[in-house]
């Protein structure tokens, strides 16, 4: 697709991928069930905002208490913009594994472009980074995830969607 600045991130994409809440419990769970053999870990680095809930889910799962966030703006509702640090990582969390991020876990919803993903990677180099979702671009960045999304995919989370009438396919809808 030709970019086309005046169009949302959303609207490139496309295709539309509405996540529910069970299902996304159900691969939260899942991308647990694959750290379980990866760790232990000291700490789970959650990226803000997206990374907050398969965060808590995977921290109960595993076991993990210390929990620590990084919180990065790149998306401004449905518009990518410029990568900006809002809050940097504990100095507690960053002296873990010598410095390096060994022993740590960054857990985000999402790998889309790898922007975030590399800024992270900057901060704890020998961290294990997992994402529930992951797309092509920013895939070879993630060691773990669970679903592969195509690069021209829009990800509905559930905590961005509410209910509504549907009307039926056959009066249009999509």
């Amino acid at each position: 697709m030709a970019e086309h600045p005046e169009l949302s991130a959303q609207e490139r994409a496309g295709k539309a991928f509405p996540v529910s809440w069970d299902q996304f419990h159900r691969d939260c769970r899942a991308l647990t069930w694959r750290l379980n053999s990866v760790g232990p870990f000291e700490a789970i680095v959650a990226i803000t905002r997206g990374g907050l809930v398969p965060a808590a889910i995977v921290a109960r799962e595993l076991g993990v208490r210390v929990i620590d966030t990084v919180c990065i703006a790149s998306y401004a509702h449905n518009k990518q913009g410029e990568l900006q640090i809002l809050k940097g990582i504990s100095d507690a969390t960053a002296k873990l594994g010598n410095g390096t991020g060994k022993g740590i876990l960054i857990v985000d919803d999402l790998v889309d472009t790898g922007k975030t993903a590399r800024m992270v990677r900057e901060m704890l180099p020998d961290a294990h980074f997992a994402t529930v979702y992951a797309k092509p671009m920013g895939r070879p960045l993630v060691d773990t995830f669970i679903t592969e999304v195509s690069q021209d995919t829009w990800i509905f989370f559930p905590w961005d969607l509410g209910l509504s009438f549907q009307p039926p396919m056959r009066d249009g809808a999509a």
